[in-house]
């Protein structure tokens, strides 16, 4: 038993010994995620959607549509669901809004596309009675 203790007692002291052998003048990186400025959006259902997309919050995502929106890309209709369910998958969100338009319903911005890059994007949505959106139309944005 006595030779356990000081074996344990011979480890912890060259345990605390020891030094650091890091560089003095490497640098540590910390990365921190800047939380975008949706304060533009005018919006405030279309907020709500952009901040669920910008967090990937698909269920506050979804949450924002009617159960059966139509869905364009570049003016191709697509299944809205599948489509979003894979960008989610990917985490596609906005890098910077340029601007907004149409009541707070039309964002213009530098959208981050997964494997496909970055883009100028448009994405207009289109607002029921109810505050729901039933239509998004999304796009490469002119130049």
């Amino acid at each position: 038993m006595k030779i356990l203790s000081l074996t344990l007692l011979l480890a912890t002291f060259t345990a605390c010994g020891q030094t650091n052998n890091t560089n003095s003048k490497q640098k540590t990186i910390i990365k921190t995620e800047q939380k975008m400025d949706l304060s533009k959006i005018t919006n405030e259902n279309v907020r709500k959607a952009i901040e669920a997309l910008q967090a990937n919050d698909k269920t506050a995502w979804y949450s924002c549509f009617t159960n059966d929106a139509a869905f364009t890309d570049d003016g191709r209709r697509l299944d809205f669901k599948s489509f979003f369910d894979n960008a989610f998958d990917k985490k596609e969100k906005f890098l910077d809004i340029d601007r907004v338009e149409n009541e707070g319903k039309d964002i213009y911005g530098n959208f981050h596309a997964g494997q496909w890059g970055t883009f100028s994007v448009y994405f207009k949505f289109h607002q029921n009675a109810d505050g729901k959106f039933n239509r998004l139309d999304i796009g490469q944005a002119p130049q």
